[in-house]
């Protein structure tokens, strides 16, 4: 997946659902309920039961949907993930090692940072966006605006206690979008089995980011469905790598400009 369209995706979501369930089949109808809701981008975190096998299973599932992981730790898991036909890849740190192994294959690496240094530390190794994490006890929605000054050429995505009231906020503090985890799906919804109110609450955070709403659309973008019918194996390769000359090559980041 080339940037500029992982991007394109952000932009168009503003949201990524964030799932992490203690069993296979829970994690898979909380997908289906958020899909359900709208949402289109939908991350498994990599230390969820048998996550591989369920990234396999919504890519087929959902093929309007991208589905990608997180929790990420290491370049092996990360290769794994690539196998398991993960389409972008999160990571609660900064590896260099792990950002080399998703460009190499072509997949959006978005690895976790807090500080400034950390961040720009991030983008400089090729990082395709910057995950701001945990973001709410530093400050939340005003850390976010503070860093635009030095860094607001780097999409940063907030995660880590963002609520559905406060999501609007972050993004006009100038996040490029935020993850929604336990706030889109509460314990109680997910014990209960109450996927419609989580399909609601999904379709009324898209209205409040000013998406449509409802049911899962049935064109989400060409790169999810040309992907669909592909076998899982090659997922990898759904990148389409442009020439080294090629103006969409913008995983080269460029330096930072620091001055305030």
């Amino acid at each position: 997946m080339l940037l500029y369209s992982w991007l394109t995706l952000l932009k168009k979501n503003r949201a990524i659902a964030v799932i992490r369930a203690s069993k296979i089949e829970l994690g898979r109808k909380m997908a289906l309920a958020a899909a359900r809701g709208g949402m289109e981008l939908i991350e498994i975190t990599w230390n969820s039961p048998r996550s591989a096998e369920l990234i396999s299973q919504l890519r087929v599932q959902l093929p309007n949907c991208i589905i990608g992981t997180g929790t990420l730790m290491n370049q092996t898991q990360v290769k794994e993930a690539i196998v398991a036909g993960a389409q972008f890849l999160f990571a609660p740190h900064v590896d260099p090692l792990m950002i080399k192994a998703a460009k190499d294959s072509g997949l959006p690496i978005i690895p976790g940072a807090l500080t400034p240094t950390e961040i720009i530390t991030a983008w400089q190794w090729g990082a395709t966006c910057v995950k701001v994490f945990p973001v709410q006890p530093v400050g939340g929605p005003n850390y976010i605006r503070s860093l635009q000054g030095p860094l607001s050429q780097i999409p940063l995505i907030p995660c880590g206690g963002i609520t559905l009231e406060d999501a609007e906020e972050f993004l006009a503090a100038g996040a490029t979008a935020v993850g929604v985890g336990t706030q889109l799906f509460p314990k109680h919804l997910v014990a209960s089995g109450n996927w419609e109110a989580i399909s609601d609450k999904a379709a009324w955070l898209r209205e409040r980011l000013g998406q449509p709403s409802g049911a899962q659309p049935s064109s989400t973008n060409s790169l999810a469905n040309s992907s669909a019918n592909l076998p899982v194996s090659s997922s990898a390769n759904l990148s389409m790598k442009p020439p080294v000359n090629s103006s969409a090559n913008l995983h080269v980041n460029s330096p930072v400009n620091l001055q305030v």
